[in-house]
């Protein structure tokens, strides 16, 4: 099983295939962004995604997941940790305009680069179908449920 996120060194176009389509989910998610004009769009996006896999692509081809499986968890929690400082940052910047009484905004979008991330990990491990349904949900999610909440 492990065969199938292992990445050989000389495999260029699987490298490839998985670094676009990071690529691919983070603009999906960041237009939706872009669109609604939030300060975390398509750049962000895309960039969040696409780091997320290249961390996740170094150890799959650099060890052998056999001997040290832990690895990539590890990976994936260091990741996990550096987007909530990105999100908390999102969530600051946006909390901190002048206002008689205390909001919170930015939480939808710290949300969404979360969950590009962790969609960057999935394109990053090979989970290509994971990845692309997991865009697709994200973008309904952030574009069709606005009109259900309470503003």
């Amino acid at each position: 099983m492990l065969e199938n996120y292992y990445l050989q060194p000389n495999d260029l176009l699987k490298l490839i295939f998985r670094l676009f389509l990071a690529l691919l989910i983070g603009a999906i998610i960041g237009i939706e962004r872009e669109l609604r004009r939030k300060p975390a769009g398509l750049r962000t996006h895309m960039l969040v995604s696409f780091g997320s896999a290249i961390f996740v692509v170094i150890p799959l081809q650099i060890i052998s997941l056999e001997s040290y499986p832990e690895i990539i968890g590890r990976v994936i929690q260091g990741i996990a940790a550096g987007v909530g400082f990105l999100g908390a940052g999102e969530i600051f910047r946006e909390s901190s305009q002048q206002s008689q009484r205390l909001e919170i905004h930015g939480l939808t979008s710290a949300a969404a680069i979360w969950v590009s991330s962790a969609l960057g990990i999935a394109a990053g491990c090979g989970l290509w179908q994971l990845g692309l349904i997991g865009a697709i949900i994200t973008f309904v999610i952030l574009n069709f449920f606005k009109r259900f909440e309470n503003n």
